[in-house]
């Protein structure tokens, strides 16, 4: 067989020999098991749905329960939908905490507030089983190895688990202490979730001015294939660099300009920005500007 068909077969037996295994076996979960199998670290798994396992290529049956998981792993990851799953995963009677041993790191990949981050980490730690919070994106790459693990938590609990989460991660960043992960991943959420908003109340304008929205998508792209315009600001203000304290005062005006404008459109056009008046109404905020700086 050619080596093409066995990827990542030579690095194998370089690897830590740390057992992974995976709890939840849907978009994520499954795509994290794929990618752990890819690599030659073929996890434990356990999913509710017996036939959970199918077609997801080298994943094992299902075990029959998190315990049985926990008892199998040095490292489990759990990807349920939200806080309720986790602790019954964690705490139910067959759940992790059951078959736990000393030194299991569980890794929470499920996106939970922070202070459940915190309370699942202290009934961990009556156990003496460490855990980690990990945002995990995009998920639509879990299978492919395509993955950015953003990790909470201590540092050597986190090079324990390095190696598992390089196995399905194309980056494994490391954003701090506990809930710091989280944290990260909400805030990365939150740009998601405001850009589109942004495109729809854009969309929306352009389409009530006649504009084809196809044709608005075309102009975005064009003009900034890589999104990069997106973060140039925050870029710029993390530099710290004189050019940007300059450019403060213009960009300010040009804000207050466009924002106007688009105000002032949407008016005349009957549709409503919500976002484009926050923005505006908080323009100082919105670039992040200091109030004891202000606009000279």
């Amino acid at each position: 067989m050619s080596t093409a068909t066995q990827p990542d077969t030579a690095q194998a037996a370089d690897r830590p020999t740390s057992r992974a295994g995976v709890i939840g076996l849907g978009m994520i979960g499954g795509g994290v098991a794929v990618s752990l199998a890819r690599r030659g670290r073929v996890p434990a798994v356990f999913d509710i749905r017996p036939d959970a396992a199918d077609g997801l290529a080298g994943v094992p049956a299902p075990l029959g329960s998190p315990a049985d998981v926990a008892r199998a792993s040095d490292v489990v990851l759990v990807a349920v939908v939200d806080a309720e799953q986790a602790r019954t995963v964690l705490t139910g009677d067959d759940g992790v905490l059951a078959g736990a041993h000393p030194g299991l790191v569980v890794v929470l990949l499920s996106t939970v507030a922070v202070p459940v981050v915190h309370e699942l980490a202290e009934l961990c730690a009556r156990y003496d089983v460490a855990l980690l919070d990990c945002g995990v994106t995009p998920g639509d790459k879990a299978a492919e190895n395509g993955m950015v693990a953003i990790l909470g938590g201590d540092p050597a609990v986190v090079e324990r688990a390095r190696p598992v989460l390089a196995d399905f991660a194309k980056e494994v960043v490391h954003c701090g202490p506990l809930g710091a992960g989280m944290a990260t991943k909400i805030a990365r959420n939150v740009i998601t979730y405001g850009c589109w908003r942004a495109v729809q109340e854009a969309a929306e304008l352009a389409s009530a001015a006649g504009v084809d929205p196809a044709t608005l998508v075309t102009v975005i792209d064009t003009a900034d294939p890589d999104g990069a315009t997106l973060l140039s600001w925050l870029r710029m203000r993390i530099g710290g660099a004189e050019a940007h304290r300059a450019l403060v005062p213009q960009v300010v005006r040009l804000q207050d300009k466009d924002l106007a404008a688009a105000q002032d459109l949407a008016e005349h056009l009957g549709v409503e920005l919500p976002l484009v008046g926050v923005a505006r109404a908080h323009g100082e905020q919105t670039l992040a500007i200091p109030a004891t700086e202000g606009v000279r």
